[in-house]
């Protein structure tokens, strides 16, 4: 082979582009074949010498073969060493255009000093020598010099970023990924490897299964806090299931065809199961969560952290400038390095406030995402405990106003004004991680109270007395040395900032999500009175109706946020009329509920449903003064727009687009029909929808639908694992009403006045018959 190619080299110029081409092309194909060449440096020197520069290889090739010939095993490495930094200088110019030349993608930006190594197989040969030592048979296992070890994983990380398919290559080798968790033990490599680890995880077509990491308890235990949250970053890939961001979206159909294909716990499932058994792990992310950091004064403080923010395109900047400042310091234990050897260190001093507070806020980002994620999973009672008794939510409530949520980056600041998924800062970030969090804290939850403080919880206390109803339990059962201290208490603090905010800020949905969430369940009258108290409710109708947000998802979340607050509230209806006070202002919030039902159902749901409860209690003067006059209550009051919203809600949806997201149209359909029921009044409304078919000209077709939507809907929610409980909460209705009612509708005797078949002529019958069949 090698005279072959050594012919083709005394040929003319014409021919040396050819042969330069053909090696290229014999690598590449040796690579993908597995036969000829194992790597570049099997080809002779001279050959590679005298080919170098008209191929512009920049001596690359040449450099690995040295580096190969000086790092077989037993050899001296440092001389490997020094041809490792040569090559490392040239490729980490390359990396650094990368990441600061607006982010260009590989398809874009060519790379040839990363392409050129990786093709003459630097890459393997980089794996070789990191993993040598755990191929050895020797007793005695060889110690690899740290710089060694750190310049082998900054080329090999660089290499990832510049050249596509090599992170995917080191993905495909699992030994080597759970090596790689090895190196986590060494202070020295750990930013290294983490990084390299992390962009690896992100490409991996299989998830890693932690419980393969070796002795990943010790590990995790040996960690300090700055390196546990680090690796935050890492376990964020290894517990959350895929696509998580998108699960809305996916069709009900999709999700429980795939759940009964995986009965199984996931990956995800089972990793976090892994992270829990590990012994003071959540303490330490609640503790690493709550860190104060110290505050920051000066004008100019503003615009030095916003320049932090253009600058640090990349988090590797700051890490590496952390990481020196902490290796200034010497700490006298592992311990103390926790906590103390930042703030110690004479180049942290150094370093800008802001730049401090921005790497404290990046990597709580991480520790609330995962703590986030444990708490959505199905752990879920185990992880809410753990997160009570280390008094997570008082320290994030001590933290509100100094971190989570300052004064001089309040939402008039421009970092955050773009769109609803904007995560161009780490403190944007860190905002919306922190309203999650709660959101997933509160959300059907007896802890929820923690958000409170003991004289917010009095209040509650005094709101039932007054009103003369028990107090719930989950109120009376809460631990008052776990809420929280201060003046006011996390929620109230949240209302605070909530009515704050401009009208185009992305926040709003979040925060309006995490207060939800905290109403979610069953109907509190003394949670919901607490807040009109502090007027959520006009806030809210500011925001529907004179604010001129446009955002579907933030109307959406305001008007599910207003019919958990108004739900059977008769003094939140009166509330809601007194702001209402014009024909215009009525119209305009009309116009925002009509212009998307899908995003406005729940709204309509919680209206009629507390409709039919106030029409019980005629005997109560308060309310009948209410129902006259509310112009709500008299405008869901009139059968024809009851008729209108349910044409609309079984018309918007069919079993094959529906989704977690508008499934409630359904179920706001079906509280129409069950409440009709209730008064005998559903053959009316059956009739009704018969009508409005032939009015239509398209018969059968909204009846069919509605048969196979309620056929759909008792597979969904009679499945043995679903928990149908939030349906009853919500409604107030008995479940067993709810399958009463589906049963009654979907009976098969045409003779049966509630029964949908009676109202679909023999010709139009049974369209999609076959759709639901297995």
């Amino acid at each position: 082979m090698a005279t072959l190619l050594g012919s083709e080299f005394s040929s003319s110029g014409r021919k040396r582009r050819n042969c330069n081409s053909n090696i290229v092309t014999k690598l590449t194909s040796s690579k993908i074949t597995g036969k000829g060449f194992s790597r570049g440096t099997e080809l002779p020197g001279g050959l590679l010498q005298e080919r170098d520069k008209p191929a512009k290889w920049h001596g690359i090739p040449d450099l690995l073969q040295k580096l190969h010939e000086s790092s077989h095993p037993n050899s001296d490495l440092s001389h490997a060493h020094v041809f490792l930094k040569s090559l490392s200088s040239q490729l980490s110019m390359e990396a650094m255009s990368f990441v600061t030349e607006d982010r260009k993608t590989a398809q874009e930006s060519t790379f040839p000093n990363t392409y050129t190594f990786d093709l003459f197989g630097g890459v393997d040969l980089l794996v070789e020598i990191l993993m040598r030592p755990t191929l050895t048979m020797q007793k005695k296992k060889l110690k690899m010099n740290d710089e060694l070890v750190k310049d082998c994983l900054s080329v090999l990380y660089n290499c990832c970023i510049c050249t596509e398919g090599v992170t995917k290559s080191l993905a495909m080798r699992d030994d080597f990924v759970l090596f790689l968790f090895t190196l986590m033990t060494n202070k020295k490599t750990f930013l290294q490897t983490a990084t390299l680890i992390e962009d690896i995880l992100g490409v991996k077509k299989e998830m890693i299964q932690l419980e393969g990491i070796p002795n990943l308890s010790g590990l995790v235990q040996s960690f300090d806090q700055q390196q546990l949250a680090n690796f935050c970053r890492i376990l964020s890939v290894t517990i959350s299931e895929p696509d998580v961001g998108n699960d809305d979206k996916h069709t009900l159909l999709a999700k429980n065809a795939q759940q009964k294909r995986n009965a199984s716990p996931s990956r995800a499932e089972v990793n976090q199961v892994t992270l829990l058994n590990i012994p003071g792990f959540i303490e330490r992310l609640c503790k690493l969560a709550t860190r104060k950091v110290s505050e920051a004064t000066g004008a100019n403080f503003l615009q030095e952290l916003e320049d932090w923010y253009t600058w640090l395109d990349n988090a590797l900047v700051l890490d590496a400038l952390m990481q020196m400042a902490t290796e200034e310091a010497e700490p006298s234990s592992p311990e103390s390095s926790d906590e103390s050897s930042l703030a110690t260190s004479p180049l942290r001093h150094r370093l800008p406030q802001s730049m401090k507070t921005v790497h404290e806020i990046m990597y709580k980002v991480e520790v609330l995402y995962v703590l986030c994620v444990l708490l959505m999973g199905r752990q879920r009672n185990q992880v809410h405990k753990m997160l009570a008794e280390f008094r997570l939510i008082p320290g994030l409530n001590n933290l509100f106003d100094k971190l989570i949520w300052r004064k001089y980056t309040a939402s008039n600041h421009v970092v955050h004004g773009q769109n609803e998924n904007c995560d161009c800062s780490p403190e944007i970030s860190f905002k919306i991680q922190f309203l999650r969090l709660l959101q997933s804290f509160s959300d059907h939850h007896e802890n929820k109270y923690l958000l409170l403080n003991n004289q917010e919880l009095n209040e509650l206390s005094a709101i039932s007395m007054k009103a003369n109803i028990p107090e719930v339990e989950a109120l009376v059962n809460t631990d008052r040395s776990l809420v929280c201290d201060g003046k006011k208490g996390l929620l109230t603090r949240l209302l605070t900032v909530m009515k704050r905010e401009p009208p185009d800020s992305s926040f709003r949905f979040w925060q309006a999500r995490a207060v939800e969430s905290f109403l979610r369940g069953a109907t509190s009258y003394a949670d919901q009175m607490f807040l009109l108290k502090r007027g959520l409710l006009e806030h809210i109708l500011f925001c529907i109706i004179d604010s001129g947000c446009t955002s579907r998802d933030v109307l959406q979340s305001y008007f599910d946020l207003l019919g958990e607050l108004m739900k059977f509230n008769i003094d939140a209806f009166k509330r809601f009329n007194k702001y209402v006070n014009t024909p215009e202002k009525f119209q305009a919030f009309l116009t925002q509920i009509n212009s998307s039902l899908v995003d406005s159902n729940m709204l309509v749901r919680c209206i009629v449903l507390s409709l039919d409860r106030f029409e019980s209690q005629t005997e109560d003067v308060k309310v009948m003064e209410v129902l006259s006059e509310c112009c709500l209550l008299s405008y869901v009051a009139r059968v024809e727009n009851r008729l209108s919203f349910l044409f609309r809600l079984i018309n918007i949806i069919n079993v094959q687009t529906l989704t977690q997201e508008n499934v409630s149209c359904l179920n706001t359909s079906l509280v129409i029909l069950m409440l009709a029921r209730r008064k005998a009044k559903l053959p009316f409304y059956l009739n009704a929808l018969r009508e409005k078919e032939y009015t239509e000209k398209y018969p059968g077709c909204l009846l069919n639908n509605f048969h196979n939507l309620l056929r759909f809907w008792q597979r969904h929610y009679l499945n043995k694992d679903k928990d149908s409980t939030c349906l009853e909460n919500s409604s107030c209705i008995p479940f067993s009403y709810w399958k009463e009612t589906v049963s009654v509708l979907l009976g098969s005797d045409r003779t049966s006045h509630c029964a949908i078949v009676s109202y679909i002529d023999e010709p139009f019958m049974d369209l999609d018959r076959d759709f639901l069949e297995d």
